[in-house]
């Protein structure tokens, strides 16, 4: 079959479908095409035809299917080239292929257990802050707080630097780093690349931003080095992934230039901020809506911790059975990345559509995981269904063939051990010290979905109590 042959909305001639589409809206507008026209159907963005897929067992084959049959959007990887972060999200082929063992050696299990102090230590502050926010009866802003979070789990663990800014009122690396997925954004689905012969005060302002990043990145790299020169067993045992990175760097044949360590240092900031910290707002909102879940949450967490309001062992995050399965639950009603968009590197079939090369290729990864015919009561929030007898168990295995939200195939994402870990602290922390009060929006509806790169929940705020002693209620 030919992408032609296909259906899909009627557009305008050169501007396609382009006025019907707005960016922070894209994922709910594809969604709701998908309910009109089936698995597969086509649309433009003046002069690019997307072929997009809904159909979960589709959409595993082209996941499967990379780096050589489908590969990041050319546009992708060019827009991230221009803003300099060229790192192993972006980029493609060989590229890809010799970043990604320099990356995965700092985020592989092991080393994600050895970073566990480190992860201890910015979790008490994050509880700090909001002791601090509770006694004085102030909302938090829930989104801006987590970002805090994420950035100094980030820089922290990954990179060897104690930031802080949950102790700090500035905000300076997030108010860079805010900037750029919105950007990036709104740059990959303009239907022409306008920014690069016209550049707007916008424009003008990320470049700013970006340079900021960029020092703020060179700073990172030169303290790391700084350390590894002072001590030289940190080349052959990093005690962090900036530290495994530069040592995967400088072995002999390695492939890799000064330019891969800061794209990836960049791109492990970005990613980290922003992907953790979504999951974790909506995690907890939902929670907030559902009060039994959020009760037998609350109660797995005081049966672990104790009194300690906070894991004091690795060993007692796996004992978080329940909560693990909320996050699950969580990414599939609310994938921080409802969409994908991926690009034939060569001509390929899938479920009998002959899709030329070069051709873009949209993915809507909630649809199938919001379906009855993979999950019975698909639209309501029950953590239960990702466990057998009380812990994960092949229910979870065939569940994560539908969500895949941190991806299938060769690029699997490489922070997802650390994402788990970090949600888990972080509700650990909420019921280890904490009664949720209330979580609102402006509006006291849900909160508005907005695309920006990834799904943000707009608007959340929350107010807590100290946890009260005594047994749980």
């Amino acid at each position: 079959m030919n992408i032609r042959d296909l259906p899909g909305p009627r557009g305008l001639p050169i501007l396609g479908n382009s006025l019907q589409v707005n960016p922070s809206r894209l994922h709910l507008v594809a969604e709701e095409w998908s309910r009109r026209y089936g698995d597969y159907f086509r649309f433009r963005l003046g002069g690019r035809e997307f072929l997009v897929i809904k159909n979960a067992e589709a959409i595993a084959s082209v996941l499967r299917d990379r780096p050589d049959g489908f590969s990041r959007p050319l546009r992708l990887s060019g827009i991230a080239r221009e803003m300099g972060f060229d790192g192993l999200f972006s980029v493609n082929g060989e590229q890809w292929r010799r970043q990604r063992p320099m990356v995965m050696a700092g985020l592989d299990p092991a080393h994600i257990k050895s970073y566990f102090p480190a992860l201890v230590r910015v979790t008490r502050r994050f509880a700090g802050r909001w002791q601090r926010a509770a006694a004085a009866g102030d909302a938090i802003d829930l989104q801006a707080d987590l970002m805090r979070y994420t950035v100094d789990v980030t820089a922290g663990l990954a990179f060897g630097v104690d930031i802080n800014t949950l102790e700090s009122d500035e905000e300076v690396i997030q108010s860079h780093l805010d900037k750029v997925f919105p950007a990036l954004h709104r740059r990959l689905l303009s239907p022409f690349p306008d920014w690069r012969w016209l550049r707007l005060r916008t424009d003008r302002a990320l470049a700013w931003h970006l340079r900021e990043l960029h020092r703020a990145v060179a700073n990172f790299i030169a303290m790391a080095r700084s350390r590894m020169d002072a001590d030289p067993t940190l080349r052959a045992q990093p005690g962090n992934l900036i530290e495994a990175m530069i040592a995967a760097r400088e072995t002999e044949g390695s492939g890799l230039h000064d330019a891969d360590v800061a794209g990836n240092v960049l791109t492990m900031l970005l990613a980290g901020e922003d992907t953790t910290a979504n999951t974790l707002a909506w995690m907890i909102w939902l929670l907030s809506r559902h009060p039994e879940a959020m009760r037998r949450a609350r109660d797995e967490v005081h049966a672990v911790v104790g009194a300690q309001a906070l894991p004091a062992q690795y060993e007692q995050l796996s004992a978080l059975a329940f909560v693990e399965a909320c996050a699950h639950e969580t990414m599939r009603l609310k994938p921080v990345a409802p969409l994908l968009i991926v690009q034939a590197a060569r001509e390929r079939v899938v479920a009998d559509i002959e899709i030329p090369a070069g051709h873009l290729v949209m993915l809507l990864m909630r649809p199938a995981a919001t379906d009855e015919r993979h999950f019975p009561g698909a639209r309501m929030f029950d953590p239960a269904r990702w466990l057998a007898d009380g812990a994960p168990g092949r229910a979870a295995s065939s569940a994560k063939r539908v969500a895949m939200p941190f991806g299938a195939g060769p690029r699997l994402c490489p922070g997802r051990y650390l994402a788990m870990q970090e949600i888990k602290m972080v509700i650990a922390m909420l019921f280890g010290g904490f009664e949720i009060e209330a979580v609102s929006t402006p509006n006291g509806g849900e909160p508005r979905e907005h695309l920006s790169f990834t799904m943000v929940p707009t608007g959340l705020r929350m107010r807590l109590q100290p946890r009260k002693p005594g047994p749980p209620s």
